[in-house]
C-alpha cells in the first residue's frame, strides 16, 4: 500500500503543476470527430507519408516511450487501439511540456495525421493534444495485467481496462440480446416490462428481498419471476409477448459476488 500511496501522490503533484500551468485537467468536453475503430479503418491504405486528412480522436493513455523531445504511446477507447507519435517541434514547447505531465491510465483527446512506421504500424502523428481526465491511481502493471480472479470481481473497471477479452464479453452479450430482440420482434410479439417492486411474490419456490415503501407504508419485494404478471397479459389479450427480466432471488451466492468485509455487519456478540 505505501508504493500505491507514492504513485498517488506523485499524479497529484503532476495534476498539481497542470492547474499551475493554467491547463484544466478535467475539461468540460472535447469533440472526438472519429472513433479509433474509424480511424484504423480508414487507415489501411495510408504508407509511410502521412495521409492529408487529420484525424481527431479520443482514449485512454495504455503505454508511453518517451525519447526526449520526441515520444511513442498507445491510445485506446471502446472501439480499439492506435499508437500515436508527437514531437515537440510539431506541437510546440508548451504542448509538449503538458504532455509530459501525463500518464499511463490518463484520457486524452488527440488530432493529427495518419502515416505508418518502419515496422509497418498505423500511427497518428499528432498536432493536437489535450487532457481530458487526469488519472490519480495507476494501472496495473502490462505483465502480468490483472490475474488475481478476487480483484477483478471486486473491481470490475479495472478488469474491463485491463482485460480486452472482458470487454468483448460485454459485447457479445449485448449482440445476443439484440439478435433475439430482433428475432422477436419481426414474429409480432412485443417486448414489455413487468414491475420489480411487488405487493406479493410468487412464481418461483424462492425467498425474496424485502423493502418498506414509505409513502404507501407497505412491504413490498423484489421480484422473484416476472411470470404471473406475463400471464396477466396473455389473459388481457397480449398473445405473444417477452422481456429481458431480472429476477432477484434471496438465496445462494455465486463465484461473482463475495461480500467484502468492509461492508459485512458486525459479529454477534
Amino acid at each position: 500500500m505505501e508504493g500505491l500511496d507514492k504513485l498517488r501522490n506523485a499524479r497529484i503533484e503532476k495534476l498539481n503543476s497542470l492547474k499551475s500551468a493554467g491547463v484544466n485537467p478535467y475539461p468540460y468536453r472535447f469533440e472526438a470527430a472519429h472513433t479509433i475503430a474509424e480511424a484504423i479503418e480508414a487507415g489501411r491504405a495510408v504508407g509511410a507519408e502521412p495521409a492529408p486528412e487529420e484525424w481527431s480522436i479520443a482514449g485512454r493513455i495504455m503505454a508511453i516511450r518517451g525519447h526526449g523531445s520526441a515520444s511513442f504511446g498507445h491510445v485506446e477507447d471502446s472501439t480499439g487501439r492506435i499508437q500515436f507519435y508527437i514531437r515537440k517541434d510539431a506541437v510546440g514547447d508548451e504542448q509538449y511540456g503538458v504532455f509530459k505531465l501525463m500518464e499511463v491510465g490518463d484520457i486524452a483527446g488527440m488530432s493529427g495525421r495518419m502515416f505508418r512506421t518502419k515496422t509497418n504500424e498505423l500511427t497518428v502523428r499528432i498536432a493536437d493534444m489535450r487532457i481530458l481526465s487526469k488519472a490519480l491511481r495507476p494501472l496495473p502493471e502490462k505483465w502480468p495485467g490483472l490475474p488475481d480472479k478476487e480483484i477483478r470481481y471486486r473491481q470490475r473497471h479495472v478488469d474491463l481496462i485491463m482485460n480486452p477479452q472482458v470487454r468483448e464479453v460485454f459485447r457479445t452479450r449485448s449482440r445476443l440480446i439484440e439478435t433475439i430482440r430482433r428475432f422477436l420482434l419481426a414474429r409480432k410479439f412485443i417486448e414489455v416490462e413487468t414491475p420489480i417492486l411487488q405487493p406479493l411474490y410468487g412464481g418461483a419456490a424462492a425467498r425474496p428481498f424485502t423493502t418498506h415503501h414509505n409513502a404507501l407504508d407497505m412491504t413490498l419485494y423484489l421480484r422473484i419471476a416476472d411470470e404471473l404478471y406475463l400471464k396477466r397479459l396473455l389473459v388481457g389479450g397480449y398473445e405473444r409477448i417477452f422481456e429481458f427480466a431480472k429476477d432477484f432471488r434471496n438465496e445462494g451466492i455465486d463465484r461473482c459476488f463475495r461480500p467484502s468485509r468492509e461492508n459485512s455487519p458486525p459479529p454477534a456478540r
